[in-house]
């Protein structure tokens, strides 16, 4: 099989490794970078801008991204350092709730500490969108969804209407 036109498939709301703790990555060997070069061809597939381990069901702290006109980028056992106090407001969605969308109040500054692919410790200042990106990623690999942001009773409208959506 052409590893090229291989996609991974992507877990959807409801699936439970996406609620789940990831576990840490105790070795970027080369089965780790064969993931992070999959994960990569399945989110551009997605039309995503990022993608976390567990939307792929694997259970473990990394995900990729690549934000606006950033470059691609790696996470590996990431750890947020600092966020600012000013939020910004934009719309979201993620590829394992497809055609959910609401607006999310983050950080609008991020620092972050983490392992790049090859195993050497980054750390990294981001503002926007790549700052909104990687906190987004980083909730996944805590068992919690962008949705997770949105007040209850809406949250619950919007999945309801969501998962209707899904079944027509």
């Amino acid at each position: 099989m052409d590893t090229l036109e291989a996609t991974m498939e992507v877990k959807i709301l409801g699936d439970e490794v996406l609620r789940a703790q990831a576990q840490n990555v105790v070795e970027v060997d080369e089965q780790i970078k064969a993931l992070i070069k999959e994960m990569f061809i399945t989110m551009e597939e997605e039309r995503g801008i990022g993608l976390a381990a567990p939307q792929i069901g694997r259970s473990i702290r990394l995900f990729v991204c690549h934000a606006d006109k950033d470059k691609q980028r790696v996470f590996i056992n990431p750890e947020l350092l600092s966020t600012s106090e000013e939020l910004s407001d934009y719309e979201e969605g993620c590829l394992s709730i497809p055609g959910l969308y609401a607006d999310i109040k983050r950080p609008r500054d991020i620092k972050v500490q983490a392992y790049n692919e090859k195993g050497r410790p980054f750390t990294l200042e981001a503002s926007g969108l790549l700052a909104r990106v990687i906190q987004h990623e980083l909730d996944h690999l805590n068992g919690k969804l962008f949705i997770d942001h949105i007040p209850d009773m809406k949250r619950t409208r919007l999945v309801e209407q969501w998962e209707k959506a899904r079944k027509v």
